[in-house]
């Protein structure tokens, strides 16, 4: 087994700049269900989460069901957005390489489905840094932020949880990554710092050099507990 900790990333905010998109879209179609949600409703309440949950919450608030071809219609309007607009996040191409460099296993573990991700992968290049190890909240029981994805992803992966690092930029992923017991490296682009420094990560804004270095710091406390069994 690899000695140095297993580094797995969310997609959506974290590999592809996809974020802002989907919220552009989300403020219009929902509002036209009734709801005027908000960039912070969507931070606070949809971040991170899976379709399911997310259409449930829609359910909820505008207290109906929500129109049966409403999420087809969604994630064509995504698809479309992301073939015309989609690119990577700045520094995460080179992040990831650095990180093979010097040894790191890696992965992918999304909320967003299998489908989504080779349209995003795919368009930004990125998929063959990951090919073979991409897991999807489609494979398991619960998504974030239950811990269910990140631990499939790690037993997949071989590694045990405690030697496993989360790159998330959603409340409910750093949740799911504490509730896994792994440890969790915030990036913040969109996120407001706080609103996951709260649940507990370490925060990251430049997502290549504060990536690396996060991920030194925590492999110095790895080396410090394995020291003491």
């Amino acid at each position: 087994m690899n000695s140095l900790p297993l580094v797995i990333f969310d997609c959506d905010g974290v590999l592809v700049d996809s974020e802002r998109l989907v919220q552009d879209i989300d403020m219009r179609m929902i509002g036209g269900l009734g709801w005027n949600i908000t960039r912070q409703e969507i931070l606070e309440q949809h971040l991170g989460r899976s379709e399911d949950a997310v259409m449930a919450n829609i359910a909820r608030r505008i207290g109906r069901p929500v129109p049966e071809d409403f999420p087809q219609c969604r994630r064509s309007a995504y698809e479309q957005d992301f073939k015309d607009h989609l690119k990577e996040v700045s520094g995460v191409r080179q992040a990831v390489q650095e990180l093979h460099g010097v040894g790191h296993d890696t992965c992918v573990a999304s909320s967003g489905s299998h489908a989504t991700m080779r349209l995003t992968l795919g368009k930004t290049g990125l998929r063959t840094l990951f090919e073979g190890r991409i897991f999807s909240a489609d494979e398991v029981a619960h998504g974030k932020p239950a811990p269910d994805l990140f631990l499939h992803a790690a037993e997949q992966m071989g590694y045990r949880p405690e030697r496993c690092v989360v790159v998330e930029d959603s409340p409910s992923g750093v949740a799911a990554a504490l509730s896994a017991g792994m440890a969790v490296v915030g990036y913040s682009a969109l996120t407001p710092e706080v609103a996951y420094t709260s649940v507990g990560s370490v925060g990251l804004t430049h997502l290549r050099l504060g990536l690396l270095l996060a991920l030194v710091l925590l492999e110095d406390v790895f080396d410090f507990f394995a020291g003491l069994f």
